[in-house]
């Protein structure tokens, strides 16, 4: 492809860890190339680690539906800003990443200053908020999806859309024939990883049920012990601080994958982590937290998909247990988890499900997918 231009400008637009680690990879692979391009925008550590001038650290300020109020002023004008932005200076490329109720007004600026903007992570209009299509339409000029169904999907709805692979599986240890075989298993010596997300909303709401839980399961099986991991210090401070009394639990500072990778079974948050413990061929039961009463009155009738995990959604079928959303009684989850801690055959073919399910999604590095496309959109 030839390069007309002697230098290129690439705005970023990450408003949460994830996104952060998912551009930090887009640059690393865009910085293999033989372009010169400078790269500028918000995001966080992982982006100005990879070469990015960061203009504002967003990474720790997920823009989520249950707390963007509390951002609302802070984001309103940082989003006015950002629109300033790409009016006043040459930009040859927007790149927006998740968080589509922060990024779909960048990507709306972006349109309005004649830039041509990618989509790097689909928003789930597929599940529930189907009516942003046109918006979508609108302002992308093309979409990367991490999901092998969306590329269908959203191409019948008139978007440009390849499937590109998965970032969080871009870097994992992923070894189709390494499922858990269980032969050795003892339920009562069992270790189980409790994963309470990182964003702080979900771990008010779900770090505490999860250590209920476990409690409970240490009165049955007093030898099994538990495992909790951050993604830093802070997130570590945070669930140290609401620690219950009595509660024994190994802390550490590392990946998702790794700590499932050694773990006989996992209690998770909903979310991208369901994906990096199936990798890792990990039983789980999977939780999520919502406003009671705001989910019997609009969210049971937006939600469209008959499952609301990733993993069960990839699936097609209920492969693990999925309790959502969690309001109240800790105890059919409870009761749920020692049911299958009790039957070796049936976490053995979890495990190997899990790890088939994965396969197709690890078959491509999205980091390097992504940047081809990106560099092809470069004028």
């Amino acid at each position: 492809m030839s390069n007309p231009k002697n230098k290129y400008r690439v705005f970023i637009s990450a408003a949460e860890p994830s996104a952060d680690s998912h551009c930090a990879g887009l640059i690393t692979s865009m910085k293999q190339s033989s372009y010169d391009i400078d790269f500028v925008g918000v995001g966080g550590p992982k982006m100005a680690e990879a070469g990015c001038k960061l203009l504002e650290n967003t990474s720790g300020k997920a823009v989520m539906i249950y707390n963007v109020l509390g951002h609302l002023v802070h984001f309103y004008r940082l989003i006015k800003w950002i629109s300033r932005y790409l009016a006043e200076n040459s930009t040859d490329l927007v790149v927006v990443c998740d968080s589509p109720s922060f990024n779909f007004h960048i990507a709306k600026a972006a349109k309005k200053s004649g830039i041509k903007t990618l989509f790097y992570v689909a928003p789930q209009l597929w599940a529930w908020g189907g009516w942003r299509i046109g918006k979508l339409r609108k302002n992308c000029d093309k979409l990367c999806c991490i999901l092998p169904f969306e590329q269908d999907w959203f191409t019948q709805r008139h978007i440009d859309t390849t499937f590109v692979g998965n970032p969080l599986l871009d870097k994992l240890e992923f070894d189709s024939e390494k499922h858990k075989k269980y032969t050795d298993f003892k339920p009562h010596r069992a270790r189980i990883a409790l994963l309470p997300g990182s964003r702080t909303a979900e771990i008010d709401t779900l770090w505490l049920p999860m250590q209920q839980i476990a409690m409970r399961l240490k009165k049955k099986y007093p030898e099994v012990t538990f495992v909790t991991v951050a993604i830093d210090s802070d997130r570590e401070k945070i669930l140290k601080d609401s620690h219950i009394p009595g509660f024994e639990c190994q802390y550490r500072i590392d990946s998702v994958h790794h700590t499932a990778r050694v773990s006989d079974f996992s209690i998770v948050t909903s979310g991208s982590a369901t994906l990096e413990v199936a990798a890792a061929g990990c039983p789980m039961v999977i939780m999520y937290q919502s406003n009671k009463i705001l989910w019997h009155l609009a969210g049971r009738w937006i939600v469209k998909t008959k499952y609301l995990s990733l993993v069960n959604i990839l699936a097609e079928r209920e492969l693990v247990p999925e309790f959502m959303p969690y309001f109240t009684s800790i105890e059919p989850i409870a009761d749920k988890i020692e049911k299958l801690i009790e039957d070796k055959t049936k976490l053995a073919q979890i495990s190997s499900s899990l790890i088939r399910l994965v396969e197709p999604l690890a078959a491509k590095k999205a980091g390097r997918e992504v940047a081809k496309i990106a560099m092809g959109l470069l004028p």
